[in-house]
């Protein structure tokens, strides 16, 4: 797919967690043709920061040509983000890389933290086979996603590590049950790699297809830099998450 660079305007940036925004951009150009799984390299128009940020594609809305993208604070470029206003203007370039293969059969989506913004669009897609939806966090403030996914499925446990919300404990914990309780076909997961590696143990041993979306810092976002490579366990070649990912076959990852 042809990636476009364009300026996109902000409708809002709001405040939704602890360090964590929600944006929404009007791009028609990126409304048309992104797909979940898919990924932005953003930065604010005359910004002095010289690299940009990518973010992921968290929702579209085709009538209104918005896109939605969710991200932490967590240094110069995104603190930047966070300070920008209606109306101001970033440069984006995207829609980068290869997302979810959308499967027939009933989907389990599966995110950690940040993890979950990707979801929510693929969970958007899919909503007519009637996914279900495992969100984790540490604590309750950080599975806040729950409200942005809810109009897509009448399914959706939650997780937390201090049992504050949902079930106390992680998502790999409660992910047999699952698997038990529901006729699930396939798996789409997103988040920390110690989180996807299990996730993937567990979907192999019950003969489950799984996917899963790599989060990677990157440089350049156009497969030159090579700072995002992984050596592919199936095809034992260097794979580049920002152009041939960020979404790969959970064998050729773990």
């Amino acid at each position: 797919m042809k990636k476009l660079l364009v300026e996109g305007c902000i409708i809002t940036n709001e405040k939704i967690s602890d360090r964590i925004y929600h944006m929404i951009v009007q791009a028609p150009e990126i409304a048309a043709c992104a797909q979940p799984g898919q990924f932005l390299h953003v930065k604010k128009i005359g910004s002095a920061n010289f690299l940009r940020r990518p973010l992921g594609v968290a929702n579209v809305d085709k009538k209104n040509n918005t896109i939605s993208i969710a991200y932490r604070v967590i240094g110069k470029g995104t603190a930047e983000f966070a300070g920008m206003k209606e109306r101001e203007k970033l440069s984006i370039l995207g829609p980068i890389g290869n997302g979810f293969v959308l499967k027939e059969g009933r989907p389990l989506l599966i995110g950690g933290g940040m993890g979950m913004a990707p979801l929510i669009y693929l969970a958007a897609k899919l909503r007519d086979k009637d996914p279900v939806v495992l969100i984790g966090g540490k604590n309750k403030q950080e599975v806040f996603w729950e409200k942005y996914i809810k109009e897509f499925t009448d399914k959706i446990y939650i997780t937390t590590d201090d049992g504050s919300a949902g079930f106390k404990g992680f998502t790999v914990q409660l992910l047999p049950k699952i698997l038990q309780d529901n006729n699930i076909d396939n798996i789409y997961t997103c988040g920390p790699d110690i989180m996807m590696r299990s996730v993937a143990k567990i979907a192999d041993e019950y003969k489950k297809d799984c996917q899963v979306s790599l989060e990677r810092r990157m440089a350049c976002g156009i497969g030159v830099c090579l700072g995002c490579t992984f050596t592919g366990k199936v095809t034992g070649k260097r794979r580049k998450v920002c152009t041939e990912g960020p979404v790969f076959p959970a064998e050729e990852v773990f």
